[in-house]
């Protein structure tokens, strides 16, 4: 199990009451992601962020990690991924709670893409559910196995383009059928236009959605 760290930014308000963990894409690395910290630390005074990079380099590639491995000639290769990786972050994410002295329920995930597909495995999967799950772009892995598997059912919201070119707005709504059949209530957003990416519509929901998640009072 490799050990992950990342860029991280201190609360706004110098005392850490929640935990905003950005997970990032394929190819990218946390540095892509810890940005919108810096936009959301108004919004969210009393949270800390932090965007660890993902285990495992690209191949072939000078640049960029990966959760795991996408040939996308398996169909199977997302869900051994996710089953791979999960004990990683679980132990990063525990690690991080600590560092702050935080307990689990005042976490929240944030992904895109790649890092949205760990969010929704490893946030339904936790002991403790974490106060949000936050996913751009993304889809949910083996829907199939989460009346079995769900443990815990956080606020979700899930945003996507209508015009994503790596992962098509279907898998938004296959992903909404699959949190339904398992009765874990889901919020989402359709961002008309937009391709595989975040704009800033989406970037204000979010924030107001985990500052609702995670309680924060407006002065």
């Amino acid at each position: 199990m490799t050990a992950i760290d990342g860029p991280r930014l201190a609360p706004a308000s110098g005392v850490a009451r929640s935990l905003v963990v950005f997970l990032h894409g394929y190819g990218a690395d946390g540095n892509d992601l810890i940005a919108i910290g810096r936009e959301w630390r108004a919004a969210l005074p009393d949270a800390a962020f932090v965007a660890p990079n993902a285990p495992d380099r690209l191949p072939g590639a000078p640049m960029g990690r990966q959760w795991f491995p996408l040939t996308f000639r398996d169909p199977d290769e997302r869900r051994r991924g996710v089953l791979a990786a999960r004990p990683g972050l679980d132990a990063f994410l525990d690690a991080e709670l600590a560092r702050h002295g935080l307990g689990p329920d005042r976490l929240a995930l944030v992904g895109f893409s790649q890092g949205t597909m760990m969010a929704l495995h490893v946030g339904l999967r936790r002991t403790v559910a974490p106060a949000a799950i936050l996913g751009y772009s993304g889809m949910l892995v083996s829907p199939e196995a989460l009346k079995t598997e769900a443990t815990v059912k956080p606020p979700i919201l899930l945003i996507h383009g209508d015009r994503d070119e790596i992962l098509p707005v279907d898998e938004l709504f296959a992903a909404i059928d699959g949190l339904g059949a398992a009765e874990i209530p889901v919020q989402w957003h359709l961002s008309p236009g937009l391709g595989h990416g975040i704009d800033g519509q989406g970037l204000r929901q979010g924030a107001a959605f985990l500052g609702s998640a995670l309680r924060v009072k407006k002065t």
